[in-house]
């Protein structure tokens, strides 16, 4: 059993900050690629960030410049901190993980910016 515990998601002005953090826990080995996904609400779930075993880091475009994501290998935990929030930010954020032919994916934490 692997399990995927996100935690971090609030309500926040805009212009705010926080930090999301996603511990991948069970019967996991040589996680290649974790990722951040988002859902609004009526829309698909996109990609937001994604860093590789090797620390490699990639963003989509609007969230270049605000958003880093970090992993920390040795306690298989990843990390999105997210700068300089707008309200189109607002989601339900999903940590996911692929290890070898598995792919892992976290129950989400609501993130919503609002004044």
């Amino acid at each position: 059993q692997v399990q995927l515990v996100e935690s971090g998601g609030d309500l926040v002005q805009p212009g705010g900050s926080l930090r999301l953090s996603c511990a991948a826990s069970g019967s996991i080995f040589s996680i290649d690629v974790m990722d951040w996904y988002r859902q609004a609400p009526g829309k698909q779930r996109e990609l937001v960030a994604s860093i590789t075993s090797g620390g490699s880091a990639n963003y989509r475009q609007s969230v270049k410049g605000r958003f880093t994501i970090s992993r920390d290998t040795a306690k298989n935990t990843v990390y999105l901190q997210m700068n300089s929030l707008k309200p189109d930010d607002t989601a339900v954020y999903f940590c996911n993980v692929v290890a070898g032919r598995n792919i892992y994916w976290g129950q989400g934490t609501q993130v919503t910016v609002s004044s």
